[in-house]
């Protein structure tokens, strides 16, 4: 099946068009400055990468742009839009609602828009890509994969927070986790990467990049994450900063005056390592200025290493133990150090490290000793092939 991937931002969207058997990706793309002016960068494997601009004033001229170029006699890799068997949606946040990925229909669509409140700057810009494709590809099956569906499998003790019960029962106030597209592709190939069944393994995925998360899975679901109502939670990332106290809020706010806006801006936009630093919420940068001698750029990268070992000591008590810890995303996939480093001194729990099998980048390896108790690997993420494989098999069915 030939299966049309669109992740849609409130003014970009980014597509790839996959054959779900071979796992080939055909070409992809991004669309940029929707509602502004237009600007289309479209690829294909082995051709020059085609940049044009085209007035893109909402998503449904976004999308016709797509479709013009993958149908194109020079650009394109299909002869006509109806070899497109159906088109897989990335959407934020399914809620409660939505446990596993499922057909687009009123019903879903109406239940996307109840999640809202809770993913008010991802779901909206979701929906319009949902909403342009059904109006220029009226009739292709349309699937909406959430990254918080693959969480749902927490159990009511890790969900819950430790505020009034009410909060959850009117509110729906809970753990929710993201990134679970991402934890779920990993897991699954950690299983295949041991030889192993998935329901006799315990292991902790590391979602390590300008957002990050981690992921508890025990027999191929998840019991506990790091993300919750919202992405702020967990650990610091680029921006974000994590779990804090939240006193710190009043004692800021009322200090300077802020209100609630300015002082979660400050939290999701310049805080996390590009806080601590002052240099960059890029990773790549923090160590530049960390081997030049900027004390701050290793403050910054040896507190988010060490508070991602610490949910990997947790995630593993939770667990009962630990079968394989997986790194992926742009930090996990590529920082050698940062995975030596996190990995390191975590003997006493059965993790041994390779220097030399951990020197690799962005290819799937094990990169533990081969006499260490507990696997550690490197598995580049694909979260656009989960969604097309779960798109083929609902519209399959």
């Amino acid at each position: 099946m030939k299966i049309l991937v669109i992740n849609a931002g409130s003014s970009s969207l980014k597509y790839q068009l996959m054959d779900s058997t071979s796992h080939d990706v055909l070409a992809k793309g991004l669309c940029e400055r929707i509602g502004i002016d237009g600007r289309l960068t479209h690829k294909v494997p082995g051709k020059e990468d085609h940049k044009v601009d085209i007035a893109m004033p909402t998503h449904g001229e976004a999308i016709q742009a797509v479709l013009d170029a993958l149908v194109s006699p020079v650009h394109g890799v299909i002869a006509d839009v109806k070899e497109i068997d159906a088109v897989g949606h990335r959407v934020l946040h399914g809620g409660m609602a939505f446990t596993e990925s499922c057909i687009i229909d009123d019903a879903c669509i109406a239940a996307i828009k109840e999640c809202i409140p809770l993913g008010p700057l991802h779901n909206p810009a979701n929906l319009m890509g949902i909403e342009a494709c059904q109006k220029v590809m009226a009739g292709t099956p349309q699937v909406a994969v959430f990254d918080t569906a693959f969480h749902m499998t927490m159990p009511e003790k890790a969900y819950t927070y430790a505020i009034p019960y009410e909060y959850y029962e009117k509110d729906k106030v809970r753990r929710y986790g993201f990134h679970g597209t991402s934890h779920r592709y990993v897991s699954a190939r950690a299983a295949d990467m041991l030889g192993k069944p998935a329901k006799d393994l315990k292991i902790i995925t590391c979602h390590l990049g300008n957002g990050s998360s981690l992921a508890a899975v025990v027999g191929g679901k998840c019991v506990d994450t790091t993300m919750g109502l919202g992405p702020l939670a967990g650990f610091p990332m680029g921006t974000r900063s994590g779990d804090i106290d939240a006193t710190i809020l009043e004692y800021l706010m009322g200090r300077y005056g802020y209100d609630i806006k300015e002082m979660l801006n400050i939290l999701n936009k310049k805080s996390g390592v590009l806080g601590i630093s002052g240099v960059s919420s890029d990773f790549r940068d923090l160590e530049t200025a960390a081997e030049e001698g900027n004390k701050r750029a290793q403050l910054a990268l040896d507190v988010f290493r060490y508070s991602v070992k610490k949910f990997i000591g947790a995630y593993a008590a939770a667990m009962g133990g630990v079968d394989a810890i997986v790194f992926t995303a742009g930090v996990g996939e590529n920082d050698a150090g940062t995975r030596m480093d996190i990995a390191s001194d975590l003997e006493f729990m059965g993790v041994k490290m390779d220097e030399d099998a951990n020197n690799v980048r962005g290819k799937e390896a094990v990169i533990s000793a081969p006499d260490s108790k507990v696997k550690v690997l490197l598995i580049p993420t694909d979260e656009e092939l989960m969604i097309a494989m779960d798109t083929a098999e609902l519209v399959s069915k």
